[in-house]
């Protein structure tokens, strides 16, 4: 597909308290709200039983790439991440790049924002990355994470909050999801580190002795949009992929838009990627063509074409 991906679906208990954060906090855009059952949505999704309560589509101010579809459900859906641990194989982060962490930190601290630390962390990676982040609990179980690159000519809006930027999957076979990343997804290797010591472990959770593999596989030039893929050496987690799927609540897939889906079909199968076929007629989003398909580690993915 050889591009950033252009929107993440969020299952939601509570569209309005989503977007009191996302729109309301961090100063995203909406762009497409819609209330009331979507019938054609769900029949893509084959969710026959269950209904839509309502839906909006956010971004920051103009960014092309990572963007954000909430849902709200009808009634109670399954968390994809509730009580889950620091390792639990799943979409784990949406990571949100900032201007000045310590500054936003105290903007968002005055509306009411608890933040996990009270401090933020700070860090070099290997490849020479100098970093602060700070981890917040998100709505519906979703783990959000503050991420400021110092040196960084990435442009902010002047709210000082950027668009969704990787999306932290953990894995469990990290070569599997590297390879599926590059020759699948058509993506580019950004940066490639193993985290270690006791400073990480402290940052992290981790136990001691445990170590990060940490990949970034982006769009070259495209901050938004990203694919990061951890895995927690030394660690084992429940596999949480299985939850993550439409009608469950917190980050349930990936969205590409794409020009040839037949072509895509074609590189799929020729890489031995099962897919199912598909349209929307949704209230949002419609489409001429959708495959839905998975990554090695479950990942579900969708790619789409426009009508």
């Amino acid at each position: 597909m050889n591009s950033a991906w252009h929107w993440v679906s969020i299952g939601t208990a509570d569209l309005e308290a989503a977007l009191a954060f996302w729109s309301g906090k961090l100063g995203f855009e909406e762009i497409g709200i819609a209330e009331g059952d979507d019938p054609g949505l769900r029949a893509h999704w084959r969710l026959p039983d269950q209904r839509v309560a309502r839906q909006a589509m956010v971004r920051a101010p103009g960014a092309a790439f990572g963007a954000i579809h909430l849902v709200e459900w009808e009634g109670a859906t399954e968390s994809v991440r509730a009580d889950a641990a620091v390792f639990d194989l799943c979409p784990k982060n949406l990571d949100i790049y900032v201007d000045d962490l310590p500054r936003r930190m105290a903007e968002l601290a005055e509306q009411g924002v608890a933040f996990r630390n009270k401090q933020y962390s700070e860090a070099v990676s290997p490849d020479g990355v100098h970093f602060r982040e700070i981890h917040l609990a998100g709505h519906d179980d979703i783990n959000l994470v503050l991420l400021q690159i110092l040196g960084s000519e990435t442009p902010i809006p002047a709210t000082g909050f950027y668009g969704v930027g990787p999306l932290v999957c953990i894995v469990q076979d990290p070569a599997s999801e590297k390879r599926f990343c590059q020759q699948v997804l058509g993506l580019a290797l950004s940066h490639d580190n193993i985290l270690a010591g006791p400073e990480i472990e402290q940052m992290i959770g981790l136990p001691a002795g445990c170590a990060l593999e940490v990949s970034i596989w982006a769009q070259p030039g495209q901050p938004l949009g990203e694919v990061e893929l951890v895995t927690y050496q030394g660690t084992e987690g429940a596999d949480r992929y299985p939850r993550a799927r439409p009608g469950s609540r917190g980050v349930t897939h990936l969205n590409w838009w794409v020009e040839d889906i037949e072509a895509l079909s074609s590189h799929l199968s020729s890489h031995g990627v099962t897919y199912r076929s598909s349209h929307i007629e949704g209230c949002l989003i419609q489409t001429h063509t959708t495959l839905a398909f998975r990554s090695p580690a479950g990942l579900r993915i969708e790619a789409h074409t426009a009508i």
